[in-house]
């Protein structure tokens, strides 16, 4: 949140006559609100990667927090918070799991555990406060990595209302006065740089230990009328924050091109002798692997326009050979087969259904995803993979038996992928198959010349 939505605020605050002040509410017992207080609120962004073909690497002072609650110790100035006149926007990221019901939650004399909880509290408070007064309603904009975010946060905070037995005019007021919207956030903040962490702060003059690190990349899809476009300037900056009547398509396009090429690299590349995301991107085979992948197989099932979706993916292919990222393929490759059922086999079953032939490199992708599974190398040099024993186990039992047309049959048929009946897609198997061959005996074909994964 602070390498990307109070970044963007203070640039908001720089740029236009916006003028918001940020109150950070610290989601769990022990964090670093108490460090970022003693800051005073001040820190900085250190922006590094690639974009529009140059190096960046930029530090901004962030001065738009107003400091930090910690809900836990300070409950009753928690929810004075509701009682301000000039909250307009409640934005949250608590991870997957932070907007959550939770029965356990069963008294409103004591802190709630979850969010939706707490944040029930924090508006039965300002309802009241403000004697239901519509104009006293909040914009939320919740930035977890969960479709429908907004529609989720909301039902969280009705069951609540149900389950503590809240006044059924309070349950209007937040249906009618507050808008819940959908949101899609994209960057990847790498936190406190450790490495070089110490010459940035000599160089700032001071020690920041709130210092944190983020690509130049940033993408932010708000399903938001026109209150909310109005109320939030970013028209005004050349931030890239997209408002949109419906986010499916950008949703779709992030995780197709994205994690899936992420996903669908990591068994190609890994295969190959390399490691990390920017050693496989530069590799000459692995990328043009890739660009076959996003811009013959994947765009073209993809329902934006080529403009836009091409940008997008120049973009992808710079952030993959980000200089001050490492990013390790093993670190992707966690839980990889349920990755690949979500980002990679709607692109390979939807270009099957457009096109009426088999994408050569997602399938290949997907051979590769069988030989990474085996959990060994060729050569025999053991792949420490990290899954769910049972789809560790299924794919020991594919590997033990004799032919690859068993062994692809049998890997088609894991659990996670059971639902699209992969061996029942005509000629998929037996392309599978052969390509899984050409691996193990390092002779395959990345659609350009023969290469060697071993």
């Amino acid at each position: 949140m602070r390498a990307f939505v109070d970044w963007m605020i203070d640039i908001l605050n720089e740029k236009t006559d916006f003028d918001g002040d940020v109150r950070i509410v610290q989601p769990i017992r022990h964090g670093t609100g108490e460090l970022v207080n003693s800051q005073d609120g001040l820190y900085h962004v250190l922006l590094q990667g690639i974009s529009q073909g140059r190096e960046v690497n930029d530090t901004r002072l962030i001065s738009c927090v107003a400091g930090v609650l910690n809900p836990f110790t300070q409950w009753e100035q928690y929810l004075k918070e509701g009682e301000n006149a000039e909250l307009q926007f409640i934005i949250s990221n608590t991870t997957e799991a932070g907007i959550a019901f939770s029965a356990a939650d069963d008294t409103t004399d004591r802190v709630p555990e979850t969010f939706p909880g707490k944040l029930t509290l924090l508006l039965y408070r300002r309802y009241n406060h403000f004697q239901g007064a519509g104009d006293k309603g909040v914009v939320f904009l919740p930035c977890e990595l969960i479709e429908k975010n907004g529609e989720t946060l909301k039902d969280c905070i009705e069951r609540y209302i149900a389950h503590w037995n809240l006044p059924a005019q309070f349950k209007s007021w937040v249906s009618d006065h507050c808008l819940f919207c959908n949101t899609l956030v994209d960057r990847i903040v790498t936190g406190f740089p450790k490495e070089h962490g110490p010459n940035i702060q000599q160089s700032l003059g001071y020690e920041d230990q709130l210092l944190v690190q983020a690509e130049p990349f940033h993408l932010w899809v708000i399903e938001g009328n026109e209150r909310v476009r109005a109320l939030l300037p970013f028209a005004q900056t050349d931030l890239n924050v997209k408002f949109a009547p419906d986010l499916t398509p950008y949703r779709s396009r992030k995780v197709r091109i994205l994690n899936g090429t992420h996903t669908a690299m990591v068994p190609v590349a890994y295969l190959r002798g390399l490691r990390t995301v920017r050693e496989a991107i530069e590799d000459p085979v692995v990328h043009k692997f890739v660009e076959n992948l996003i811009f013959q197989e994947i765009i073209p099932t993809l329902d934006l326009p080529e403009t836009e979706l091409r940008q997008f993916a120049n973009d992808v292919l710079e952030r993959f050979r980000n200089p001050f990222i490492r990013h390790e393929l093993l670190s992707i490759a966690l839980n990889s087969v349920s990755k690949f059922r979500v980002r990679v086999l709607p692109s390979l079953l939807a270009y099957h259904e457009r096109r009426g032939k088999l994408p050569e490199n997602l399938t290949f992708s997907l051979a590769a995803l069988i030989a990474f599974y085996r959990g060994a190398l060729p050569a025999g040099e053991k792949i420490p993979l990290n899954d769910s024993a049972e789809i560790i186990r299924h794919f020991e039992r594919s590997w033990d038996m004799i032919s690859l047309e068993d062994i692809t049959r049998s890997a088609l048929e894991n659990p996670e992928f059971r639902e699209y009946r992969l061996a029942d897609v005509p000629g998929l198997l037996a392309m599978a198959a052969e390509q899984l061959s050409l691996i193990q005996s390092g002779t395959e074909k990345l659609s350009s010349p023969k290469v060697t994964l071993t």
